[in-house]
C-alpha cells in the first residue's frame, strides 16, 4: 500500500456518481504545484471518495479550494486520443481536510446554504446601539502618556 499526504487546489468542481449496488463514487481532481517563477511545476492527482462521506463532502469541493488529502495512491498507465502513453495519478482518498477561508457559498453546520435564504429575505438595518459616554480611565495607568512610535 501506497500512503500520499498532501495539499493543494481542487482543479474542477467535484462529480458523484453511483454505481448499480447504489454506493456514491465522489471524484475530482487537485492541483500540486511545486518550484517558483519558471521552474514552477504543476502535478494533477484523480482523487476519489466513495460512500456516505464522499456524499457528505461534495457540496464543499469546488473548483480552487484548498484542501489537504491522505490517501492510497497508485499510477495507472493509459493511451491518450493522440496514441501517446500516459500515466495516470490516482488516490483513493482515506481523508480530506478543507483549509483556507469560506467558500463563496455560505454553509451552516446542518449543510444548508444560507446565502439563499439572505438573498431571499430582504434586508434589515441592524438596530442602533445606545451611545454611552467613555468609561473613565484610572489614573497612573502608565500606557495614556505614551508618545514613542512602535517600530513596527
Amino acid at each position: 500500500m501506497n500512503n500520499l499526504n498532501f495539499t493543494g487546489n481542487i482543479g474542477r468542481d467535484c462529480e458523484t456518481r453511483y454505481t448499480a449496488g447504489g454506493d456514491a463514487i465522489t471524484s475530482f481532481s487537485v492541483a500540486l504545484t511545486s518550484g517558483f517563477g519558471e521552474k514552477k511545476l504543476t502535478s494533477w492527482m484523480n482523487c476519489s471518495m466513495f460512500g456516505k462521506r464522499g456524499e457528505a463532502v461534495a457540496p464543499y469541493l469546488k473548483k480552487g479550494t484548498q484542501v489537504a488529502i491522505s490517501g492510497e495512491f497508485s499510477a495507472r498507465p493509459y493511451t491518450n486520443k493522440e496514441g501517446v502513453e500516459k500515466i495516470s495519478l490516482d488516490v483513493r482518498v482515506n481523508d480530506l481536510t478543507l483549509l483556507g477561508g469560506k467558500s463563496t457559498a455560505n454553509y451552516d453546520d446542518s449543510g444548508m446554504n444560507q446565502d439563499a435564504e439572505r438573498q431571499s429575505a430582504p434586508r434589515q438595518a441592524p438596530a442602533a446601539a445606545p451611545r454611552q459616554a467613555p468609561a473613565s480611565k484610572p489614573a497612573g495607568s502608565g500606557f495614556d502618556d505614551f508618545e514613542d512610535d512602535i517600530p513596527f
